[in-house]
Protein backbone atom coordinates (compact mmCIF):
# COMPACT_ATOMS: atom_id res chain seq x y z
CA UNK A 1 0.00 0.00 0.00
CA UNK A 2 2.86 2.31 0.74
CA UNK A 3 4.64 1.36 -2.50
CA UNK A 4 1.33 2.65 -4.23
CA UNK A 5 0.86 5.89 -2.41
CA UNK A 6 4.64 6.47 -3.05
CA UNK A 7 4.04 5.61 -7.10
CA UNK A 8 0.79 8.07 -7.12
CA UNK A 9 2.70 10.62 -5.06
CA UNK A 10 5.90 10.54 -7.58
CA UNK A 11 3.78 10.21 -10.72
CA UNK A 12 1.45 13.41 -9.32
CA UNK A 13 4.65 15.80 -9.10
CA UNK A 14 6.30 14.35 -12.06
CA UNK A 15 3.15 15.65 -14.25
CA UNK A 16 2.83 18.95 -12.00
CA UNK A 17 6.20 20.12 -13.10
CA UNK A 18 6.42 18.29 -16.85
CA UNK A 19 3.03 19.93 -17.70
CA UNK A 20 3.91 23.29 -16.86
CA UNK A 21 4.13 25.76 -19.74
CA UNK A 22 5.21 29.30 -20.74
CA UNK A 23 3.08 32.25 -21.21
CA UNK A 24 3.09 35.29 -23.22
CA UNK A 25 0.86 38.53 -23.28
CA UNK A 26 0.96 40.35 -26.55
CA UNK A 27 0.06 44.02 -26.40
CA UNK A 28 -0.09 46.38 -29.79
CA UNK A 29 0.63 50.03 -29.15
CA UNK A 30 -0.75 52.24 -32.24
CA UNK A 31 -0.98 50.40 -35.74
CA UNK A 32 1.63 47.77 -34.17
CA UNK A 33 5.49 47.00 -34.93
CA UNK A 34 6.53 48.17 -38.22
CA UNK A 35 9.60 46.28 -38.34
CA UNK A 36 12.10 43.91 -36.71
CA UNK A 37 14.04 45.98 -33.97
CA UNK A 38 13.67 44.34 -30.69
CA UNK A 39 14.84 45.71 -27.34
CA UNK A 40 14.71 42.65 -24.69
CA UNK A 41 14.70 43.33 -20.78
CA UNK A 42 14.10 40.86 -17.62
CA UNK A 43 11.87 41.72 -15.43
CA UNK A 44 12.40 40.53 -11.67
CA UNK A 45 10.02 39.04 -9.25
CA UNK A 46 10.43 37.54 -5.79
CA UNK A 47 7.73 35.15 -3.93
CA UNK A 48 6.40 33.25 -6.96
CA UNK A 49 6.18 37.03 -8.56
CA UNK A 50 3.80 38.16 -6.36
CA UNK A 51 6.44 41.09 -5.09
CA UNK A 52 8.13 43.21 -8.35
CA UNK A 53 12.07 44.15 -7.37
CA UNK A 54 12.79 45.98 -10.92
CA UNK A 55 10.13 45.97 -13.68
CA UNK A 56 10.91 47.34 -17.33
CA UNK A 57 9.41 50.24 -18.69
CA UNK A 58 7.63 49.49 -21.97
CA UNK A 59 7.01 53.21 -22.99
CA UNK A 60 10.88 53.75 -22.51
CA UNK A 61 11.85 50.81 -24.14
CA UNK A 62 10.14 51.87 -26.96
CA UNK A 63 12.37 54.97 -27.13
CA UNK A 64 9.57 57.59 -28.05
CA UNK A 65 8.08 55.23 -30.99
CA UNK A 66 4.05 55.48 -31.49
CA UNK A 67 3.38 52.30 -32.94
CA UNK A 68 5.45 49.07 -31.34
CA UNK A 69 4.01 45.79 -30.38
CA UNK A 70 4.73 44.68 -26.44
CA UNK A 71 5.79 40.70 -25.48
CA UNK A 72 6.00 39.82 -21.98
CA UNK A 73 6.72 35.91 -21.47
CA UNK A 74 8.16 33.33 -18.92
CA UNK A 75 10.55 31.84 -21.20
CA UNK A 76 12.25 28.04 -20.40
CA UNK A 77 14.46 29.54 -19.09
CA UNK A 78 12.75 32.44 -16.74
CA UNK A 79 11.16 29.35 -15.71
CA UNK A 80 14.31 27.20 -15.19
CA UNK A 81 15.46 29.93 -12.86
CA UNK A 82 12.36 30.08 -10.84
CA UNK A 83 11.88 26.49 -10.48
CA UNK A 84 16.24 26.37 -9.33
CA UNK A 85 15.37 28.47 -6.61
CA UNK A 86 12.44 27.50 -5.53
CA UNK A 87 10.19 30.48 -6.40
CA UNK A 88 12.16 33.35 -4.78
CA UNK A 89 13.39 34.52 -7.69
CA UNK A 90 10.68 34.37 -10.41
CA UNK A 91 11.93 36.46 -13.55
CA UNK A 92 9.75 37.11 -16.87
CA UNK A 93 10.91 38.83 -19.86
CA UNK A 94 9.98 41.60 -21.74
CA UNK A 95 10.15 42.67 -25.46
CA UNK A 96 9.46 45.64 -27.33
CA UNK A 97 9.10 45.37 -30.91
CA UNK A 98 9.27 48.59 -33.47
Amino acid sequence: MKKRVFTLAVGALLCSTLFTSCYTYTTVVGKGAKGEQKVSKWNHYVIYGLAPVGVSDAKAMAEGATDYTVTTKHSFINGLIAGLTFGIYTPTTTTVQK
